[in-house]
């Protein structure tokens, strides 16, 4: 997550991530042979998916119309696609309930190359499903590793932007921040990558968005962020998410701010592995001894799964 804030009365309560309608990439990949990829417009369909994702996420903010205590913030990729997304969407928000747009080019699409020869691209995203989805760096483009690399950086920023004030302005520090973030969706998994520090094969293993779905990670009652308060278990298994990442996401739901998940297993067991979970061993490797200076077991102990 980077550098949480200092402030805990300005963290947003919800960061809203949604990918761009459908494009007439999405529909036709022949249009990257003519068009850049920064220029592919959305389709009438992906407008109207787009308009009705406004809807919905304008009923989800203010709680159907009840709520009185919301601004929404957005951060926006330069793309056309994206851009046009944003523009639908904001024809469901009154002014005075968006505090701001950005656009951040940190949240582009991952790099493709140039204009792309339809043959050739199918060709090289075979190679991509043999190397792996995260290191393989398309010719003349990029990896996900290298789109890992600049979410990094625009999260050291969106964290900065939150403890500096510079989203909330003047407004007051109970209002219900919302943060909607318009992307890819290679981009967005990248991000909730980096966020819940899933790791290289558990990004292998997601599914990407549908055009206009919305993932909400929202402030848990103890500090912590989630994606368990707004979804459920049947869309993480949709998702992609392992039985491990869906109890942590569970776990996150509830916990408090700082605290640590001894159940995750990926952050530890899974490179300590010969380690039991509780054990009193000295810095030598040597089991305690008993009250009569005997060793408890002689024997290496089976490695335990913490969980």
């Amino acid at each position: 997550m980077g550098h949480p804030p200092s402030h805990d009365n300005i963290l947003p309560k919800r960061i809203i991530l949604v990918r761009h309608g459908e494009s007439q990439g999405n529909l036709d990949g022949a249009a990257y042979t003519t068009t850049p990829d920064n220029q592919i417009p959305l389709t009438p369909h992906g407008i109207e998916q787009a308009r009705l994702a406004g809807e919905r996420i304008h009923q989800f903010v203010s709680d159907g119309g009840v709520s009185q205590n919301w601004k929404v913030y957005f951060y926006v990729s330069p793309y056309r696609r994206t851009r046009s997304t944003l523009r639908e969407i904001g024809r469901s928000f009154p002014r005075n309930r968006i505090l701001g747009v950005r656009e951040e080019c940190r949240i582009r699409e991952q790099d493709f190359g140039n204009f792309q020869v339809e043959e050739r691209m199918k060709a090289t995203k075979s190679a991509r499903e043999r190397f792996g989805r995260f290191f393989f760096r398309f010719p003349e483009g990029e990896s996900a590793a290298d789109v890992f690399d600049r979410l990094s950086s625009f999260l050291e920023s969106l964290w900065r932007d939150i403890d500096m004030k510079r989203i909330v302005h003047h407004q007051r520090c109970d209002e219900e921040i919302n943060l909607i973030i318009v992307s890819h969706g290679l981009a967005l998994r990248v991000f909730l990558m980096k966020w819940f520090k899933w790791t290289v094969e558990q990004f292998e293993n997601l599914n990407n968005f549908n055009n206009c779905e919305c993932r909400v990670i929202q402030l848990g009652s103890g500090g912590e962020y989630s994606l368990a308060i707004n979804h459920s278990e049947e869309e993480f298994i949709q998702w992609g998410l392992s039985p491990e990442m869906i109890a942590d996401q569970k776990w996150r739901a509830k916990a408090n701010k700082g605290d640590w998940n001894d159940k995750c297993s990926w952050y530890l067991d899974t490179f300590f592995d010969h380690l039991p979970c509780n054990s009193d061993s000295d810095d030598n490797g040597n089991a305690p001894s008993d009250q009569n200076g005997e060793k408890e077991n002689n024997a290496a102990p089976a490695a335990p799964q913490c969980r």
